[in-house]
């Protein structure tokens, strides 16, 4: 697939739109975690709006790519990208977070148009992306599986469970990203929890694996098609990624990891976004 100029172009826009779609969400709801939606944006973007096989007409498609993010925590990213997409009116994010909204803290695929599974206790996405992958292939559909994974989250032991069975089955229909803006809760991931080096990890769990500027989505889209070419393995993507990308008084901030901007920082933050 060649991809011009313009629709790079026209990708980062939509970025943009995704980022402005995240500040307001946190913001209206002054609860969420806007410093890993942030640095997920491009990720999501390149996927949703040019790798994914989707239609918003036909959420449930059972021919569909699937996505699972488990990092469901940074759910106001995977909400405003699917508003965006089409999936539901952009009106929707105005409620996330309250009470009665579909929209809650952690993605729920029982309510939520274009939300293929249920997530939020770390570490048990890549897990059930296993099983979708199997499945697909089992069932000769053919479809493809995506699950974006935190780098603080890889310190959870499921996650290199999930591994070995990824890389026991060939699931060549796996991609596994992991966000790695090097940032968690509590600190630095290296000082809290090492879980460096991650490539070799990856490549020691029999996965083929790219390194990437997950904040260029033209990088993105260039290794995500090279990951399809990969046969008989998996692919693990590392996404270097600035937390809180695109807000300046943000970025490479863990304060900004789940805490919402008051006023003028969110009057400050739109702005920039502008």
């Amino acid at each position: 697939m060649k991809i011009t100029e313009n629709d790079i172009n026209n990708l980062k826009k939509i970025s943009n739109e995704i980022r402005k779609n995240i500040i307001e969400e946190v913001y209206n709801a002054q609860s969420g975690h806007p410093g890993g939606a942030l640095s997920s944006v491009e990720i999501l973007t390149a996927l949703y709006f040019n790798q994914m096989n989707i239609d918003p007409e036909r959420p449930k498609d059972e021919n569909r790519d699937r996505f699972v993010l488990s990092k469901g925590h940074a759910s106001a990213g995977l909400y405003a990208t699917l508003a965006e997409r089409g999936f539901f009116e952009k009106e929707e994010l105005k409620d996330f977070r309250k009470l009665g909204s579909i929209l809650q803290g952690h993605p729920d695929m029982k309510h939520i148009p274009g939300v293929d599974m249920t997530s939020g206790s770390l570490g048990q996405g890549l897990s059930a992306a296993n099983g979708m992958a199997m499945a697909s292939k089992l069932d000769q559909k053919g479809y493809r599986v995506y699950c974006l994974v935190g780098d603080g989250e890889i310190e959870e032991g499921q996650i290199w469970e999930a591994a070995m069975t990824s890389s026991h089955y060939k699931l060549d229909n796996l991609c596994v990203i992991v966000d790695n803006n090097n940032l968690q809760i509590d600190g630095e991931i290296s000082e809290v929890m090492s879980v460096y080096p991650i490539k070799e990890k990856f490549q020691s769990f029999g996965f083929e694996v790219f390194e990437v500027n997950g904040n260029d989505i033209d990088e993105l889209i260039t290794v995500f098609q090279k990951a399809k070419t990969v046969k008989n393995k998996p692919t693990a993507i590392i996404a270097k990624t600035i937390k809180g990308k695109g807000v300046n008084f943000m970025e490479n901030q863990v304060s900004w990891h789940g805490k919402a901007p008051k006023e003028e920082e969110y009057k400050l933050a739109i702005e920039e976004l502008k």
